[in-house]
């Protein structure tokens, strides 16, 4: 059962036509942030998508706001469905338990013709048996073989998706609480997410020290490919400065290899 806050400070809904004070909306988002600390949890009641400034309401999340300001759903549905797909508007509109006062609506659409509800996993038998309009290959980290799916499998989840994305909508426009949340981010495809989230840093991330027992171990080696001339001094430290960072006595090293180590050819010709 969702829980509800002990609240310091009542909550209070203002009359029709009644404006609300800087006080009262200050108060309001106080009151949301007090929740989210004090009932909400991570995953269950919301959930932080890599990338977004701010985490997306789910709808447990949603019915501890709707519980805690005291605000009773009603519901419309709107059957949009065709012969080959059930697709469902709904509309949640929100008032006041105590007093009856409109405070808002919501509005939510699904279809089966969405990807995750249009095509399911097959196996080859009834893959092949699917008619070539029925059926595709996709080509993500696996190759899988998918047929569509009935749209009446799934009739009952498409109703339900559509009224939470309503409740949701609702929730957040009549309490205020988009500055909190996000809506529905989670229920977006991974390729639709992208546009979404913030700008990564272009900035790598910083590589830890090249290991000193490594590159004990490897100097040599280097040394004996820059004096071949297979590898440039240069050539060499940016390749091993992809594995981990050099410090600038490890590149003098590289770069200056000490006379005694001098190539053999070399110390011959010197000495004629």
């Amino acid at each position: 059962m969702n829980q509800i806050a002990t609240l310091a400070t009542p909550i209070t809904v203002a009359p029709r036509q009644q404006q609300l004070t800087a006080n009262d909306i200050r108060h309001r988002v106080n009151v949301i942030q007090e929740v989210m600390q004090a009932v909400m949890k991570k995953d269950v009641h919301y959930g932080i998508i890599p990338g977004c400034k701010k985490p997306s309401l789910y709808k447990p999340g949603s019915e501890v706001l709707l519980a805690t300001f005291q605000i009773a759903t009603s519901i419309e549905v709107e059957d949009l469905s065709t012969e080959d797909a059930i697709r469902y508007r709904v509309r949640v509109i929100g008032t006041h338990s105590p007093t009856g006062t409109l405070l808002g609506e919501g509005i939510g659409e699904c279809s089966s013709n969405e990807g995750k509800y249009k095509w399911r996993k097959a196996y080859d038998d009834e893959f092949n048996a699917t008619a070539e309009n029925r059926r595709r290959v996709t080509f993500g980290k696996y190759k899988d073989k998918q047929v569509r799916t009935d749209p009446a499998d799934v009739a009952n989840t498409i109703l339900k998706m559509a009224k939470k994305r309503a409740q949701i909508d609702m929730t957040l426009t009549t309490t205020g609480a988009s500055d909190c949340f996000e809506q529905d981010i989670e229920d977006l495809p991974p390729e639709y997410l992208d546009t979404q989230r913030e700008p990564a840093s272009r900035e790598p991330a910083e590589l830890p020290a090249y290991p000193a027992e490594a590159f004990a171990n490897n100097l040599p080696a280097w040394r004996e490919m820059i004096a071949a001339g297979k590898n440039t001094a240069d050539e060499v430290i940016a390749k091993v400065q992809t594995k981990g960072r050099l410090t600038a006595e490890q590149i003098k090293e590289i770069r200056n290899p000490p006379r005694d180590e001098a190539p053999a050819d070399a110390n011959q010709e010197a000495a004629e």
